[in-house]
């Protein structure tokens, strides 16, 4: 049974900083590409990073990430962190992890969420 489990997520102020976990079973991890999603009420599902199965990880970002959040794996956890640093209000959203088997997006599982709330 494949498992994703988020966690990390919380209150915290702006200009602050949070680190998110998330932890996979029932799987190869190293066979996965990691992505965090976040998604704000009334709002659409957003890619925000991705590292992939290969090499030592390539990482992307959406712009609005850049140079703020820092995403990273640890095979041997079968987990995958979101370091977010310099948070801002419209950061806030519930945070879910994606398990993506080989990047094909044709086998792919999802975590629970975390609430992430940005607010001074």
């Amino acid at each position: 049974q494949v498992r994703v489990v988020e966690s990390g997520g919380g209150l915290v102020q702006p200009g602050g900083s949070l680190r998110l976990s998330c932890a996979a079973s029932g799987l190869t991890f190293s066979d996965y590409a990691m992505s965090w999603y976040r998604q704000a009420p009334g709002k659409e599902r957003e890619l925000v990073a991705r590292i992939t199965h290969t090499g030592g990880g390539t990482t992307n970002y959406r712009d609005s990430a850049k140079g703020r959040f820092t995403i990273s794996r640890d095979n041997a956890k079968n987990t995958v962190y979101l370091q977010m640093n310099n948070l801002k209000p419209e950061d806030t959203a519930v945070y879910y992890c994606d398990a993506d088997q080989y990047g094909l997006g044709r086998y792919r599982y999802w975590g629970q969420g975390t609430q992430v709330t940005v607010s001074s």
